[in-house]
């Protein structure tokens, strides 16, 4: 087994979690825009399972294939990272995977694909969320960012575009969430950070 192997194998399991546990999320009570009728569509959800599924069935069926799937993805990077170095990114990756799925665990139907206003909200604050807001973006940027480690254009553009997207959304749901909570989130953003404990 190598480090690529780990690290593609731990973003697999990240997506079949996120899109098992869509399943279950609460209904947006504003969702009148076409994005938020698409995600909820169970059409869409099935066969982005399929796809996964799928997927998974390609890559396990021979010993090699996984390997020869990390291989192509993580191939012609900037330099070739000395295997110490790839082995603390899988590391990273795999505990950030981790972590985030703990958060998406722990929010459990409360989760949304994008900021949105829940039936019956619930201001969730245990778990992970005693020590970041945005525990889910934590996992997954920390996971990016050792995928990063890896100099290839797939491991740097996605801590790029995970980086980006999130910034953006992460004003539009504090605002979201003090609208809900004004009292009770304005106490909680007041003892907890944002996405690194005790920094930021």
């Amino acid at each position: 087994m190598s480090y690529q192997t780990v690290i593609l194998g731990s973003w697999t399991a990240f997506i079949i979690v996120w899109v098992v546990a869509s399943f279950g999320a609460k209904r947006d009570i504003r969702g009148s825009s076409a994005s938020s009728v698409l995600y909820r569509s169970f059409i869409l959800k099935v066969i982005g399972i399929a796809l996964v599924v799928f997927a998974a069935l390609r890559v396990v069926t021979g010993t090699d294939r996984y390997a020869m799937a990390g291989a192509a993805i993580f191939r012609d990077g900037t330099f070739t990272p000395p295997l110490a170095l790839g082995w603390i990114a899988a590391a990273l990756v795999v505990l950030g995977i981790l972590f985030a799925i703990w958060a998406r665990i722990n929010l459990g139907r409360n989760w949304s694909s994008a900021p949105a206003v829940k039936e019956n909200p619930k201001l969730v604050t245990s778990g992970p969320y005693r020590f970041v807001r945005h525990p889910i973006y934590t996992g997954v940027l920390l996971a990016a960012f050792g995928t990063a480690w890896t100099s290839t254009a797939f491991g740097i553009g996605l801590f790029l575009i995970a980086s980006i997207m999130f910034s953006l959304r992460i004003h539009k749901e504090e605002q979201i969430m003090l609208k809900l909570f004004p009292n009770e989130y304005s106490s909680y953003q007041a003892r907890t950070r944002r996405l690194i404990p005790f920094v930021w």
